[in-house]
């Protein structure tokens, strides 16, 4: 079964095709980093009118790669939320409009569910159940994941997502977008200067909270004469916190579900402080740790490809609805 699949929730154009059994096809991905970053962050309208301009010819370039011709899909998946709501109509109008006229199902798929499965599109992928830290820039959420569609949620942010806290930091800090990778390459000429705080650490539970944490970096960076190296340093000490935040939470997650592997996904998930923490974590929990490779961390069509030829494969499909949900809670969905 020939699977495409049309990722459109923010900033980033990607599609992909998957087969079932042959797995990865091909894929690609327009950025729109570019467009944005006269902004310092992404604006609703402007993305959506990308995601107008690129979809298309996305397809027509990855059904070319892929050589397959339309008469050869035989379902089509998309990103139907959570994400920004112009930028998930694109992508579902598209597909459902594929859909009807190359007579195939169509299914919506939850853009978290697709980056919590992007470690599945690996060789050696790994085997239910595991405990999944999924952080991006609009969630930190901690799951407990006993099969496709069966997901307990076991803690998630109560503000500021990880990666919106790096984003946020980094405009304080002066660095321009997209934020988070330049933080993380300021923060590596950075000394371990300042203690930061790891925030809800001190209690039990597994929820997150990283707006104290934004607010305590401005205050230290205030206190400086906010120098180059002032800067590097209060980055280093921001990207510990936040690494052994989450670090300590996933160690509690292990711990209570009883569970000894660990998907750390999204596109946090590529920052090397935070996976080298969570590595020094799991070694010594003995546990199996497993990240997606880097072209799979941020969003990407193959995630969306693949999570969608599970449910269509497993007799799920939809009516020709043009199904978006700018907020949609994992719980929600459906198992296999």
């Amino acid at each position: 079964m020939y699977v495409l699949g049309i990722e459109s929730s923010c900033d980033e154009t990607a599609v992909a095709v998957y087969h079932a059994s042959k797995g990865l096809i091909a894929h690609t991905l327009y950025s729109q980093v570019a467009t944005h970053a006269e902004y310092g962050g992404v604006v609703p309208e402007l993305a959506s009118r990308d995601h107008i301009r690129k979809l298309v010819p996305l397809i027509k370039t990855v059904l070319k790669e892929a050589e397959l011709i339309a008469k050869d899909i035989e379902g089509i998946a998309y990103t139907a939320g959570p994400g920004l709501m112009g930028s998930l109509l694109v992508g579902a109008a598209t597909a459902q409009s594929l859909a009807w006229t190359w007579q195939v199902p169509a299914i919506a798929v939850h853009h978290m569910e697709g980056h919590l499965l992007a470690p599945m599109l690996e060789d050696n992928p790994p085997a239910y159940p595991f405990v999944a830290l999924l952080i991006s820039g609009g969630h930190t959420m901690l799951i407990e994941v006993r099969a496709i569609g069966e997901y307990r949620l076991l803690g998630e942010s109560l503000d500021d997502a990880a990666g919106e806290a790096f984003d946020k930091t980094a405009k304080m800090l002066g660095l321009d977008y997209p934020g988070g990778p330049k933080l993380a390459e300021l923060a590596s000429k950075g000394q371990n200067r300042f203690k930061f705080p790891r925030p809800m650490t001190d209690r039990p539970g597994l929820e997150f909270s990283f707006s104290g944490l934004k607010t305590f970096t401005m205050n230290a960076l205030h206190a400086t004469e906010q120098t180059a190296q002032d800067k590097a340093d209060i980055a280093f000490a921001f990207q510990q916190a936040i690494a052994e935040t989450l670090s300590i939470k996933c160690k509690r997650a292990l711990q209570q579900t009883q569970l000894q592997t660990l998907i750390v996904a999204g596109g946090v998930s590529a920052n090397q402080e935070i996976r080298r923490q969570l590595q020094q974590m799991a070694a010594k929990e003995g546990a199996e740790i497993r990240f997606p490779r880097p072209e799979f961390c941020t969003d990407n069509g193959a995630m969306i490809a693949y999570a969608g030829c599970q449910r269509l494969m497993a007799g799920q499909t939809q009516n020709l609805e043009i199904f978006a949900r700018p907020r949609w809670p994992m719980e929600q969905l459906i198992s296999l």
